[in-house]
């Protein structure tokens, strides 16, 4: 009988390492959010020197540690290899390699740099996910728009699509609250060909906002306009709480201004407009790429891009 009914010898092979969990290797990558699992001090990856990786958490605070530990990289415990590219502030400081002359976002420039990716064979990806287009001039700006609600919400965009904004050639626009949309409508005149794409907050059945939009493509420009919305109170949730340190964003008293409510929660000042200005690019500094936003954004941008873009 050929069979050996107690199988193979049981010390053969790699018999050390069954059961044992392997842990992931990632090459290191500026901005990269990294957790140290034993300190839980969480960071984006802003240098990597004399062995040690440096990660700056949401107040700017910079730790380092040693680059042969172990990290979380979005809840999985990794090891790092070394970067294919420098990760230090210089590398980041240099613009990317694209021209963004003739900017189509309104005159911002503050759309996040791409970045290089090792599991894309080193091709540059923008702030939304995108492959960036390298070498090439942005398009004269189209005649139809995005608009959205204010200067926070603008700028949040930029962050983050600016760069696929500039190459499609759309500009956003700001409304300055969503009581204004029906007269900058009656003022732009949309047409098949100068189509609007309207970002707006708290979009929820009921809301103020709601009905701004029901009215609005119910009227004399809904052939021409798309208003999609986010549930949010405002653009600032959209940022995902843990990005500021937070496990959700806190709840506001109806009696309370709702920013100043969020400054007064974090132990940020609040008395002041300029205070209110400052928290936000608090937050918008910890905005990186798409992941560090809500989905309920993300696919609302996308879809208000493809509307304005589509061909007539």
């Amino acid at each position: 009988m050929d069979e050996d009914r107690y199988g193979s010898d049981v010390l053969s092979g790699d018999w050390r390492s069954r059961g044992v969990q392997k842990v992931r290797q990632v090459p290191l990558e500026r901005d990269m959010v990294l957790e140290d699992p034993d300190s839980g001090w969480a960071g984006a990856v802003v240098g990597l020197e004399a062995g040690n990786v440096s990660l700056e958490d949401w107040k700017g605070r910079v730790r380092a540690f040693p680059f042969v530990g172990q990290f979380l990289l979005e809840g999985e415990l990794v090891t790092l290899t070394r970067p294919q590219a420098p990760v230090g502030r210089s590398a980041a400081a240099a613009p990317p390699a694209r021209s963004t002359a003739g900017t189509a976002t309104a005159g911002r420039s503050g759309a996040a740099p791409a970045v290089r990716h090792a599991s894309d064979g080193g091709r540059l990806r923008t702030a939304s996910g995108s492959f960036a287009v390298e070498q090439q001039r942005a398009r004269v700006a189209l005649p139809s728009r995005i608009m959205v609600e204010g200067k926070h919400d603008a700028e949040l965009v930029e962050k983050v699509w600016g760069a696929d904004l500039r190459v499609e050639g759309v500009v956003v626009e700001e409304l300055s609250g969503v009581d204004n949309l029906a007269d900058v409508l009656d003022d732009f005149r949309p047409t098949r060909e100068r189509r609007v794409g309207v970002l707006v907050d708290h979009l929820v059945p009921g809301s103020k906002e709601s009905r701004s939009a029901d009215a609005v493509m119910r009227g004399k420009w809904g052939a021409h306009v798309l208003v999609v919305g986010h549930p949010f109170v405002d653009v600032w949730q959209s940022v995902k709480p843990a990005r500021v340190g937070l496990q959700a964003w806190p709840t506001i008293p109806r009696s309370i201004e709702w920013k100043a409510g969020i400054c007064q929660a974090l132990g940020w000042p609040h008395a002041e407009q300029a205070d209110i200005a400052r928290a936000w690019q608090r937050i918008l500094g910890q905005v990186r790429t798409f992941a560090d936003l809500e989905p309920q954004l993300l696919g609302r941008v996308e879809e208000l891009i493809d509307f304005v873009t589509e061909p007539v």
